[in-house]
């Protein structure tokens, strides 16, 4: 999932949770919205740890991409 899909369940919860007065028996409509926004958010905090670790700066201010192509930008 990637960090648009992880945006849409934030504000999918969201609706969920604050625009909504809908009841269904069963089923606490407000508990499955706070769910969807922390599953956004932790998916967010791990999208962006993942790419912070792809991408290093070297003090000369090489950018080297450790992806599995292995290329080196400057």
């Amino acid at each position: 999932m990637g960090m648009g899909g992880c945006i849409l369940l934030i504000a999918g919860g969201a609706i969920l949770t604050f625009a909504t007065n809908w009841e269904m028996q069963g089923v606490n409509l407000d508990i499955v919205g706070i769910i969807l926004m922390l599953v956004g958010i932790i998916g967010v905090a791990a999208f962006s740890s993942a790419a912070r670790k792809r991408r290093v700066i070297t003090p000369g201010g090489t950018v080297v991409d450790d992806r599995q192509t292995g290329r080196t930008y400057e």
